[in-house]
């Protein structure tokens, strides 16, 4: 053979401009909170517009009882880049310390969806398939490269959506890669459905979703997010 019988020159990748640093969104990215409005949320439980605090750039959780947010566009296949802060003066312990978390899909109301967990790590002993990098109930980080409370976190994750056949059975499963302060903690894993806090995981049919963020319950101190940005895949 030629060498030329193995080269491909077609179809020619799109041009992207990345951002001024890795963190900053690359020009095809959608931007879904720049610190300055939450107009891309809304509740997920009624659909009203999210009203969680925004100032100084910051978006900070509201445990107001109206619940978790999510975005008005829905997405199937992504790049999502995450900023999250657990507050310097956190308190309580396990799951009670700085709890949240960013569905990668949400489904429904509540916490239905998929579940990357966001919580305190920093010497702060809980379940392992329940800490920071976890796919909630589903996957153990493979590393902890958590900061101390009162430090920027970033999350970079990759997310292959399930796809389902006609009759609405599982053609093939979600998969999740994520970096968690640019170390790798989860590796293509592949979910088993739907993340759970009490029960088996499990499948349900959908095509596209958005991706929603947690106002969790326990009593800590809320924290806060900023740099949200999305790129679809597909």
């Amino acid at each position: 053979m030629k060498p030329e019988e193995t080269e491909v020159w077609e179809p020619v990748p799109k041009v992207v401009t990345p951002g001024e640093h890795n963190t900053a969104p690359p020009s095809d990215a959608i931007v879904l909170f720049d610190g300055k409005n939450i107009d891309e949320w809304v509740y997920a439980k009624d659909k009203a517009p999210a009203q969680w605090k925004v100032a100084d750039g910051i978006l900070t959780v509201v445990k107001d009882g109206k619940g978790n947010i999510e975005t008005k566009k829905t997405f199937k296949d992504y790049q999502l880049h995450v900023e999250w802060r657990v507050p310097a003066n956190i308190t309580g312990s396990g799951q009670a310390r700085g709890n949240s978390g960013i569905f990668l899909a949400s489904t429904g109301e509540g916490d239905a969806g998929y579940e990357l967990q966001v919580l305190d790590a920093y010497n702060n002993k809980t379940y392992v398939n329940g800490m920071a990098g976890s796919i909630y109930k589903q996957a153990i980080p493979l590393a902890n490269p958590a900061l101390k409370p009162g430090e920027w976190e970033t999350y970079d994750i990759v997310w292959t959506a399930p796809r389902f056949n006609e009759d609405g059975s599982l053609k093939t499963p979600a998969y999740a890669t994520v970096f968690f302060n640019g170390v790798l903690v989860e590796n293509h894993f592949e979910l088993q459905g739907e993340t759970r806090f009490i029960g088996k995981p499990f499948y349900k049919a959908y095509d596209r979703a958005p991706i929603k963020l947690q106002a969790h319950g326990d009593k800590s101190e809320p924290l806060s997010f900023r740099n949200i940005w999305v790129r679809e895949l597909n």
